[in-house]
Parts: C-alpha cells; sequence; structure tokens
C-alpha cells in the first residue's frame, strides 16, 4: 500500500526549521530540521517512516536548490 506525506514549513530560523506534516493534508505532527547538521526530530519523539520519508524529501530539495522548500509532499 502507498504512502503520502505532506509537509509545509512554519519557521525557518537560523538555528531550526520547523514544518507541519502528516498523511494526506493533515498536518497534525511537527518536524524540526537543524539546518547545520541536517539532524531531524518530530516534537512526538515518533520518528517512524512518515517522519523518515518526508525529511529525506524535504533535505533533498534543500539539497538541489539550497532552500528549505515552502512545502513538500512524499508520494510511494
Amino acid at each position: 500500500m502507498g504512502m503520502m506525506v505532506v509537509a509545509r514549513r512554519v519557521e525557518a530560523a537560523t538555528d531550526a526549521v520547523r514544518y507541519e506534516f502528516g498523511f494526506d493534508d493533515r498536518f497534525d505532527r511537527v518536524l524540526t530540521i537543524d539546518p547545520t547538521t541536517l539532524q531531524a526530530g518530530v516534537e512526538d519523539g515518533d520518528f517512524d517512516s512518515a517522519a523518515s520519508a518526508i525529511t529525506a524529501k524535504i533535505v533533498n530539495l534543500w539539497r538541489s536548490s539550497g532552500e528549505f522548500p515552502p512545502r513538500a509532499i512524499f508520494a510511494s
């Protein structure tokens, strides 16, 4: 079965970039990425496959453009 995870950037500070994310436009979780180390964590502490997939998508977009994207979608 496929998975679609959607994220939208809600904050882009110098020390952390925050995204709300979830399945099918339900933005019910928060992801934080350190822009210096690219280490990521989620507020609820459950770094599951959805969090991992959207983090990889965001970091890949950052690597290709040099900026954290305002939105990201992972679909499999």
